[in-house]
């Protein structure tokens, strides 16, 4: 039976959860990962796919309505599938999506698509094979763009967005590219502010290329017309004016979109975070693990998303990155 909705102290309603299924990844973007990785959680410390449907569920019976599935890279997760369609039977989801670096994609789109995934992010940072290879620290663009095609097979997955974090002196070159790449097939391109989550800690204002600057650089080639934001949404969608394709600019340094937040978190070892950036988290694994109920465990949560963030405070002096990377966070 539903309960009362999930609301924060500022008057948020929250209907979107990002699950991470595991730390580990098989990239190490720059953005992201230290080129010799970072120490992986041991496999106990996990939750496993029964927990995570558990509180999936109660989280659906507070109003979440939208869970997206992330990493580390959710589909080195053995018998990810499986969770897919676990969690794909829940009543009151209303989307379940998903976003992957695309290295396993051609292996897993079909068995993906039949447990019950309905939106896929494919995260590939340049088209060209030796800036991927620059920019992830692997040689897989070829098999990524395989996997794109696979899944591109499958109609009922839509939309299908391309997903690419804009750094200063790297997105610039890669603007024209990915708006042809946009305008030639359907997948819609989206380009992603370089935020304060790298292990490397290298991250300054100085290396954020904004949106803004890259809508410029497209719009010169190929003219953009802006589309009505929805509510909660993270990008500022364009078309293009002749009609071929879309492309959007998530903002998160330059355009803040906080004030309508609807978005908590939950880490591969049940920790809730209300927010991207926040400092502290909630940890949901020792009490399930202890026996606690579904009224505990709800009353717990009510506590913590009523504290969520009123925003980031990216911008501001003394702001504070989180200690965890974006892969031991989940994107």
């Amino acid at each position: 039976m539903p309960l009362d909705p999930l609301r924060d102290a500022h008057g948020r309603l929250i209907s979107d959860l990002r699950v991470s299924v595991t730390d580990r990844c098989n990239f190490r973007c720059q953005y992201c990962m230290p080129a010799e990785g970072l120490p992986w959680l041991d496999r106990s410390q996990v939750l496993s796919f029964e927990e995570i449907e558990r509180l999936v569920r109660l989280f659906a019976r507070l109003g979440v309505t939208d869970v997206r599935l992330t990493g580390g890279e959710p589909l080195v997760r053995r018998d990810f599938p499986k969770l897919v369609g676990m969690l794909a039977r829940i009543d009151g989801l209303e989307d379940l999506s998903l976003t992957t670096n695309g290295y396993l994609l051609e292996r897993d789109a079909g068995a993906l698509v039949a447990a019950g995934i309905g939106r896929v992010n494919v995260s590939i940072d340049s088209l060209q094979r030796d800036r991927f290879f620059q920019m992830t620290r692997r040689d897989s663009l070829p098999q990524v763009l395989r996997g794109l095609d696979a899944l591109a097979r499958h109609p009922e997955v839509h939309p299908i967005k391309v997903n690419a974090v804009a750094m200063r002196g790297f997105t610039e070159e890669e603007a024209i590219p990915f708006a042809e790449f946009a305008r030639s097939t359907a997948f819609q391109v989206r380009f992603i502010e370089f935020m304060p989550l790298d292990a490397d800690r290298e991250w300054t204002p100085d290396a954020v290329l904004t949106g803004d600057e890259l809508r410029r650089i497209i719009d010169s080639v190929h003219p953009l017309e802006e589309r009505p934001r929805d509510p909660h949404a993270t990008a500022r969608v364009f078309r293009f004016r002749d009609g071929h394709g879309e492309i959007g600019f998530v903002n998160p340094v330059s355009e803040p979109f906080c004030d309508d937040c609807n978005r908590i978190r939950l880490t591969a070892e049940g920790k809730l975070r209300t927010c991207l950036f926040s400092i502290r988290e909630t940890d949901l694994r020792e009490p399930l693990r202890t026996g606690a109920s579904d009224d505990e465990l709800e009353r717990i949560v009510r506590e913590a998303v009523w504290r969520k963030e009123l925003k980031h405070r990216v911008n501001e002096p003394g702001f504070t990155p989180p200690p965890r990377s974006m892969s031991a966070i989940g994107g």
